[in-house]
């Protein structure tokens, strides 16, 4: 199990402190969120900023912490630019870069509909493959091209390529026993496995049986995360593990903290505990 903590809506001197804490306070992964504008009636603004940026400052204030983007709307994104992006963070952290995607969360995004972004999700999921599709070709740094219902790439190459082999880490929700969805994640490189219908975190029996479906559809013994998550208090480290080993045993590969809190001095508080780590 590998344990990392999500941040939301700081200012980028604040994630840059951040990342050094959470490097020091012996968390494997530190990821950020990648939003336009929440749009959420009677829920008050974050102060967003550019995830690239953010992700540029996380990667030269840290050695060994992996560090990406939870989640990435592909589908508001040209994807030649999102490759130009990613490939130049992975580099920049030597290698360290998840990238987890999605279609985004339409209703709630103000990147969607207050600028026009197509949010019809048959389109974003049409959006989303056909992205995937570019950005990995792109990432090989050979000549490459791509004819969709959405993009065209014509003999393009993209040099250098990361730093990652075969490629940077792709983490993709995938809505548990909805065929679509399971399929398109399990195309890639982890699930951030979701409840249909429902903003509650899987149970770890539900994790148990969604890693079942993953060794029944996967080539035996590849590589693939399955991220659980939640919230642990820092200084319960006894409670924290008990919460924790049952994701472990159910089969998941990393837990991702997430503290709700307009307090920095709370959020730091929380990451210097460390992680709920099961020894």
């Amino acid at each position: 199990m590998q344990y990392g903590f999500v941040v939301d809506g700081w200012d980028l001197r604040t994630i840059g402190d951040l990342t050094e804490e959470a490097e020091a306070a012996g968390w494997d992964g530190l990821f950020i969120s990648d939003a336009m504008a929440i749009a959420v009636k009677d829920f008050p603004d974050f102060d967003f900023f550019d995830p690239w940026v953010g992700l540029a400052v996380m990667a030269t204030r840290s050695e060994r912490l992996r560090i990406g983007t939870i989640i990435t709307p592909v589908p508001r994104r040209r994807p030649w630019k999102l490759a130009r992006e990613t490939l130049s963070i992975d580099h920049l952290s030597n290698g360290r870069l998840i990238l987890g995607v999605g279609l985004g969360a339409a209703e709630h995004d103000g990147g969607f509909f207050k600028v026009g972004e197509p949010m019809e999700l048959k389109v974003r999921a049409e959006l989303l493959d056909e992205g995937l599709s570019v950005l990995t070709g792109l990432w090989t740094g050979k000549p490459f091209s791509f004819g969709g219902e959405h993009y065209q790439v014509n003999e393009m190459s993209m040099v250098p390529p990361p730093v990652q082999s075969p490629r940077i880490p792709i983490w993709v929700p995938g809505v548990w026993q909805k065929r679509k969805s399971m399929e398109r994640a399990l195309r890639w490189d982890g699930i951030i496995p979701q409840k249909h219908k429902s903003m509650s975190r899987m149970t770890a029996p539900e994790i148990r049986e969604l890693k079942r479906y993953v060794d029944e559809h996967r080539p035996p013994g590849s590589p693939f995360d399955i991220i659980a998550g939640g919230e642990t208090v820092g200084s319960n480290r006894a409670g924290a593990v008990r919460k924790v080993r049952p994701f472990i045993k159910a089969g998941a590969t990393w837990w991702l903290e997430s503290k709700w809190t307009f307090s920095s001095d709370e959020l730091r508080e929380r990451i210097k505990q460390g992680p709920p780590r099961v020894e």
